[in-house]
């Protein structure tokens, strides 16, 4: 259980800050600026769900928590010791990421196929979980720039890489089954 009764520590003006195995590091290490994104991102899906009908805010709620738990993976490195702990380490696991593909898969079936690419935008709803499913690309992209300098759980890298599927899906979702999509018109404003 958390227990967060003072918000302020000051142990990180100097620039550094704790991952959880106790680590200091830089804020500006590869490490913070992943787990950073997915905060971010965390925080977009909260805006979308302002906007989102009751079954669409549950399944923002769900993955809201996975976002949580993103985090703590990715907040926690040397993954080789996690049995060395003395708790169990949170790590995104493989179920996480077929479930997103289950509910993209049945989004998928209310929509006519895409023959052109589409602009972000249309309802509300759909400009916002866009804006998310392009901060779920920033953090993939920074989750995979991790990998490449120390090491990652591949779950992680999956959840985002399908996350933002979902999000492209459930935007077409938003405007209507895709028929108030916003479509690209290539060279239309020469």
């Amino acid at each position: 259980m958390v227990v967060l009764n003072r918000i302020y520590t000051r142990t990180g003006d100097a620039g550094e800050t704790a991952l959880s195995n106790g680590t200091r590091v830089a804020k500006h290490s590869a490490r913070v600026a992943a787990y950073g994104t997915v905060d971010e991102l965390n925080a977009t899906v909260g805006i979308a769900r302002l906007h989102a009908d009751e079954a669409l805010q549950k399944q923002l709620s769900t993955i809201q928590n996975d976002l949580f738990d993103l985090g703590a993976d990715l907040a926690r490195p040397d993954m080789e010791h996690d049995d060395e702990a003395g708790y169990p380490v949170l790590r995104m696991v493989e179920s996480q990421v077929t479930r997103l593909e289950k509910e993209i898969d049945a989004m998928n079936t209310k929509l006519e196929p895409l023959r052109s690419f589409i602009l972000p935008g249309g309802t509300s709803l759909a400009a916002h979980l866009h804006m998310s499913r392009t901060v779920a690309r920033r953090a993939e992209r920074e989750a995979v720039a991790l990998a490449a300098i120390e090491g990652v759980n591949e779950w992680a890298v999956k959840y985002l890489n399908r996350l933002s599927d979902w999000f492209f899906v459930a935007a077409r979702i938003a405007n209507d089954d895709g028929k108030d999509d916003v479509l690209w018109v290539p060279g239309g404003s020469r």
